[in-house]
């Protein structure tokens, strides 16, 4: 599974990622987690919000910091 996180390095996009982390930790599911930076790449994937979540190339979250929980429910939906 990979998971994608896009912002620009605001505070929430580094909330994301500690999420992120945490739910990966908890869960134990491997995963590849790759970090975009990159503006234009978040454009052209249609996300106009940041921070945003991918999983799988599949947008889940935008515009806003999904819980641990959240998270947790995306990934084991997916596993």
């Amino acid at each position: 599974m990979k998971i994608e996180i896009f912002g620009t390095g605001c505070t929430k996009c580094h909330q994301l990622e500690k999420h992120v982390a945490d739910a990966v930790r908890e869960t134990g599911i491997t995963v590849e987690i790759v970090r975009v930076n990159d503006i234009a790449e978040i454009m052209s994937r249609g996300i106009i919000f940041t921070p945003a979540l991918a999983l799988d190339g599949q947008i889940k979250v935008a515009g806003r910091v999904a819980s641990v929980r959240e998270i947790k429910e995306l990934l084991t939906e997916g596993a």
